[in-house]
């Protein structure tokens, strides 16, 4: 029986590209999703993915939609905390209402994602959890720093999941993206998106399948003996 895996933001950008390399290895994948309902549906038209719609910031949502998948598709071995969201400003602007939603979005939300799968893991004695950091949580960045640290708390839940999770055969480990070729990247004037690439020493934007292979690569048996590590795949715009 092929395992299941569980994407949030799984639908559109890096999030779809990952969902899209889970099918392909062989994994039934339910693709998570929080507004778009046409994307969705066409997500699901092109790829055969099955999506479900509920707020990662919402932890009864995510319970119910957890307990829905799993219904459908059976228990779920493999869940990848990508969903997230930006409200950038400069700090002396930045509201409380920008810094609330960017928390309870995209570090709450990778608590409400985990969370009520961990259990099943733990009894099941096998998992797999990824979680999509970003280069920003490493390095910080203007404008961002709602976004920064919560990207960079995202790491403080993976080097502690990976402990609690080892005996049980769970391993938890994160990625931190650089900048990739997304539609929301791309739609960013020219000049910033050459200004961003002139500081790539590879040149070039990452792409989003570039992002699923470390995931499909993490959540694999060959990577059983990797936990609570990061993945950097910038280009070499920042080294840790």
């Amino acid at each position: 029986m092929a395992r299941t895996a569980l994407v949030t933001g799984g639908s559109r950008g890096i999030g779809a590209a990952i969902s899209k390399a889970l099918k392909a290895a062989g994994y039934s994948v339910a693709a998570t999703y929080a507004g778009n309902d046409e994307a969705a549906a066409t997500f699901t038209a092109e790829t055969g993915i099955k999506t479900y719609k509920w707020n990662a910031a919402d932890y009864e949502a995510s319970k119910a939609g957890i307990a829905q998948v799993e219904q459908d598709l059976g228990p779920i071995d493999v869940v990848v905390a990508n969903a997230g969201i930006t409200r950038d400003a400069p700090f002396h602007k930045m509201t409380p209402e920008q810094w609330n939603e960017v928390v309870d979005t995209n570090l709450t939300g990778v608590f409400n994602t985990i969370h009520p799968i961990w259990p099943g893991l733990r009894e099941r004695k096998f998992g797999r959890v990824v979680v999509i950091s970003s280069i920003n949580g490493q390095k910080g960045q203007f404008g961002q720093v709602n976004y920064a640290a919560t990207k960079a708390g995202d790491l403080g839940i993976v080097k502690s999941l990976a402990q609690e999770g080892a005996r049980f055969n769970i391993t938890a480990n994160a990625i931190c993206p650089g900048y990739i070729g997304t539609d929301m990247v791309m739609a960013v004037p020219e000049k910033v998106r050459e200004s961003i690439i002139s500081q790539i020493p590879v040149g070039r934007l990452g792409e989003p399948e570039e992002i699923a292979r470390c995931v499909a690569f993490l959540v694999s048996d060959d990577a059983g003996f990797i936990t609570g590590s990061t993945i950097t795949a910038n280009g070499g715009q920042f080294f840790v």
